[in-house]
């Protein structure tokens, strides 16, 4: 009864585990891409920075480009930039919390294999 009760235990433990490390790599993966849209605000502002305010400059609208005064094109990338940060900070948070939550499940884990012993040796022989 204390065997079946520990295997389940084991099995909802395996399965918060896979869950949050699947949300983890997917923060990690949003993260990645904010740094990305954050960089890319970053360069096109130190590009857009030197040139004249009489200057053309053109956005891009899929393959169209449109003629823009180039304040409004140094407004938008500076609201890029300031959204990529606060997306950014707003991950941060969330991985922590799913650190923090993977830490956990890997106690209650490493407890639980504690306290049977013949659990653990069943686990090894079934990935073996």
């Amino acid at each position: 009864m204390a065997d079946e009760a520990n295997r389940s235990a084991f099995l909802e433990i395996q399965g918060r585990m896979i869950e949050t490390t699947g949300k983890l790599k997917q923060v990690q993966n949003q993260m990645r891409n904010k740094e990305g849209e954050k960089k890319r605000a970053y360069l096109t502002l130190e590009e857009l920075k030197p040139l004249s305010d009489d200057t053309n400059t053109y956005k891009s609208i899929g393959r169209t480009f449109v003629l823009e005064p180039k304040s409004v094109l140094v407004e938008e990338q500076e609201q890029k930039l300031k959204d990529s940060e606060a997306a950014l900070a707003s991950l941060q948070t969330s991985k922590e919390y799913l650190e923090k939550q993977m830490a956990e499940v890997e106690t209650n884990l490493r407890e639980l294999l504690q306290q049977d012993p013949g659990l653990a040796r069943q686990i090894m022989s079934m990935s073996v």
